[in-house]
């Protein structure tokens, strides 16, 4: 008897800690009865708030659901202008539940993966629809916050998954590696032809630079030559006018000097040999060494 009333508390004590559950702060909860989610006496999906609460143990089953706002940050996508040039963008997503008991339904029992795959799918045909409506120039230049608004709403009408789309954000946008590599080959051809133009202007400055100084070289040698003839004349002229006015002091001690130059230039060498009559003029003043 003992025993028994043992096993009637134990089984009452298992039957109230099942018939409890706790929803944390952050989480909403929703209980399953059978299969269907439990609704309240107007017919709405019962959503458990955080705190305690009661269940029928053994046939409610409670599923707990993150109601915090989530990032959806994938990888990044291929998508098509109305230029039919392709781009690279890649986005994230900020989105929460909505409606709890149709999130547990679409997404197979509350899977977060199988819902963002679900939400990824459409983030993408909705950008994909604003994309292929713009230029590549309209969504880098100036529409991107367009792409992405108009994106937005279009997430907010579909609510089949339960899901509330708070904000759509692209993060990058590229061109493909094929369609880069083949612009920056042309930008490096265009640069390159940039620069031999640059080079070819600066030889061309160079050479009229050179030019203009060699003309100047030319002007100031010309000038300097001529300078220095002037100089020589002035100094030729002044060296006659001094030779005229010693010859006018003292003629035949000028001529004896002239003399004597000539002779210590002519017989500067052992084997010069003059040809020349004895009774020369060059002579003169080595026929008296008595001569005054």
């Amino acid at each position: 008897m003992k025993k028994m009333a043992i096993g009637a508390v134990a089984v009452i004590a298992l039957l109230g800690f099942t018939s409890v559950f706790v929803v944390d702060e952050g989480q909403r909860g929703i209980v399953v009865q059978f299969g269907k989610v439990k609704r309240d006496a107007e017919g709405q999906p019962r959503v458990y708030e955080p705190g305690l609460h009661f269940k029928v143990p053994l046939i409610d089953n409670v599923r707990k659901m993150d109601a915090r706002i989530q990032t959806l940050d994938g990888q990044a996508d291929r998508f098509v202008t109305s230029e039919k040039k392709d781009l690279i963008i890649d986005s994230y997503v900020k989105w929460k539940i909505e409606d709890f008991s149709k999130y547990y339904l679409a997404t197979g029992g509350g899977n977060r993966m199988q819902a963002e795959a679900l939400l990824k799918r459409k983030i993408n045909n909705g950008l994909r629809s604003e994309i292929g409506n713009r230029t590549i120039k309209d969504i880098v230049s100036g529409e991107r916050g367009a792409v992405m608004e108009d994106a937005l709403k279009k997430m907010a009408r579909s609510s089949e998954l339960g899901i509330k789309v708070v904000d759509v954000r692209i993060k990058q946008i590229n061109l493909p590696v094929e369609v880069s590599n083949s612009i920056y080959q042309r930008m490096r051809a265009e640069r390159n032809a940039v620069a031999r133009e640059h080079r070819s202007q600066g030889r061309e400055k160079a050479e009229v630079l050179r030019a203009d100084i060699d003309r100047k070289v030319t002007v100031m040698l010309a000038d300097a030559e001529s300078h220095a003839r002037q100089l020589r004349g002035e100094g030729d002229a002044e060296a006659a006018k001094i030779y005229a006015e010693s010859y006018k002091k003292d003629p035949e001690f000028f001529s004896f000097v002239r003399s004597m130059e000539a002779y210590r230039k002519s017989f500067a060498g052992n084997n010069d040999m003059m040809v020349i009559k004895a009774d020369s003029e060059f002579f003169r003043y080595l026929k008296d060494a008595n001569a005054k």
